[in-house]
């Protein structure tokens, strides 16, 4: 059943009680006079292009809105699209009121301009526009509370104005504002979220990087100059370990993404934001970098020889764009081969990754790992050796702990030298040289200088074998 008002003047209009799924058509004079005057409508709302329609009451809506009616007058009250299944407004002219509520956990899909002169308030649900595309207008003087991940434009939004506004956008799960400050007229803008970031291999000197996982449509339809304010929230979109000194705004110029300076503060790791210098030229705005991203941080990397095998550990944090590990192994420390790939967690907080090399050897063998970034750029966590305890000979002894010099005991004295190369645990050389053992004996290798506290590795070369021996040096 379809019910249709054909209503030559309407002074007041108290209570209308619609219990039925019923649409509403206005074909004639259909007005809320006041504040108590409530009408609900539990279907669709049609507004027809004979009609003439005035909200200064309370218009709750259950199903969709179409509106033809051409420069429909705004009025003083309140539209409330509070329906349980996804709501759409549509029609061929733009659709007024002066309040808004927007509480549909379904959704609302704007395929018409809906403009807000006063106050709009997100109860619950996302606001979707179409690829036409449609806006949600704000015009001037009006504002907006309540919007959160739940509860934002997914879309396009417009704003009319000269007074500071930060625009309700996001991708539809998490909300991702922009502002816009300090506008020098009365501007028009028009507003979207977006991502991925295009074109990230086109940067105009200084920016070296580009954030590649989202950036912000703000075109200008009329007006003078603004400043852009972005952020950032690592909690909900990842975003690259930049200084906070290097960091700028910068606009897509249509050929390059140019620097537009700005001033950034937070934390990298969690949230911040940056501000722009005042701007004249308007379209897709991203936070850059003038240094590259801070890669991944090798907290802590261990090796330790078990029984039949070798225990790697790794501690890693604020990975960002990073796609894999590489383990590597070396018998010399100089040249790596690699063992084995590896996920990363591609997390910033603190990540923890273990590996175990079933592989016999006698001697000494060298660890480190390498982390390969998405754009295959890579880092190294530093050596580590391990070594086998029976490679040691018997007839050497090396005595620990070490404090001005290192105490060889030799069974058998050698005919010829001995070199040795002590070296810490990243496996750089301390000291070396050339020592003639002497059996029966302690044979010293006097430190001419005091090495920091901690864990070395003695190599001794002879005729036909290496000698490693671990030592602590207090």
């Amino acid at each position: 059943m379809k019910t249709k008002f054909f209503l030559l003047q309407i002074f007041c209009l108290s209570i209308i009680l619609t219990n039925a799924q019923t649409n509403l058509t206005n074909t004639g004079i259909l007005k809320l006079s006041g504040s108590g005057d409530i009408l609900y409508v539990t279907a669709k709302f049609i507004n027809t292009s004979t009609a003439s329609f005035t909200n200064n009451g309370q218009l709750y809506i259950l199903g969709n809105m179409d509106n033809d009616q051409a420069s429909m007058t705004v009025g003083t009250g309140t539209l409330c699209l509070n329906g349980s299944s996804p709501q759409t407004i549509s029609g061929t002219q733009i659709l007024k009121t002066h309040n808004f509520i927007s509480n549909n956990s379904g959704g609302i899909i704007l395929d018409n301009d809906l403009s807000v002169a006063g106050v709009h308030t997100f109860g619950s649900g996302i606001i979707s526009t179409s690829a036409t595309p449609k806006y949600l207008v704000y015009e001037s003087g009006s504002s907006y509370s309540g919007s959160g991940d739940s509860k934002h434009v997914n879309g396009w939004v417009k704003k009319i104005g000269n007074t500071d506004f930060t625009f309700p956008v996001g991708n539809g799960t998490y909300l991702r504002p922009v502002a816009l400050e300090d506008l020098s007229v009365t501007s028009e803008f028009n507003v979207k979220y977006n991502m991925p970031t295009p074109n990230t291999n086109q940067l105009e000197y200084p920016l070296l990087s580009v954030d590649v996982y989202e950036y912000w449509e703000v075109n200008q339809v009329s007006g003078g100059t603004a400043s852009v304010h972005l952020n950032w929230d690592n909690t909900k979109v990842t975003f690259p370990g930049y200084v906070l000194a290097d960091m700028a705004v910068s606009y897509y110029d249509g050929s390059y993404w140019t620097d537009q300076r700005g001033t950034a503060s937070g934390d990298i790791s969690t949230t911040g934001d940056i501000t722009a210098n005042s701007i004249s030229s308007f379209g897709n705005f991203a936070i850059s970098s003038r240094s590259f991203p801070l890669p991944l941080k090798f907290l802590s990397f261990t090796a330790q020889r078990k029984e039949n095998y070798t225990n790697l550990k790794w501690v890693t944090a604020e990975e960002v764009n990073t796609d894999h590990f590489e383990i590597e192994r070396s018998a010399n420390g100089v040249q790596f081969i690699k063992l084995a790939s590896m996920p990363t967690m591609n997390r910033f907080n603190v990540q923890e990754y273990t590996y175990k090399d079933i592989y016999s050897f006698s001697g000494v063998a060298y660890y480190r790992i390498r982390c390969i970034d998405r754009d295959g750029k890579n880092k190294l966590s530093r050596v580590v050796a391990v070594f086998e305890s029976s490679y040691l000979k018997n007839n050497i002894q090396v005595l620990n702990p070490v404090t001005d010099e290192i105490i060889i005991r030799c069974q058998v004295e050698d005919k010829e030298p001995t070199a040795y190369v002590l070296y810490n645990q990243a496996g750089s050389t301390i000291l070396k040289g050339w020592l003639q053992l002497k059996g029966g004996m302690d044979n010293t290798i006097r430190l001419s200088f005091k090495p920091a506290k901690g864990v070395y590795f003695l190599k001794l070369i002879r005729a036909n074998q290496e000698i490693i021996q671990k030592l602590v040096i207090n």
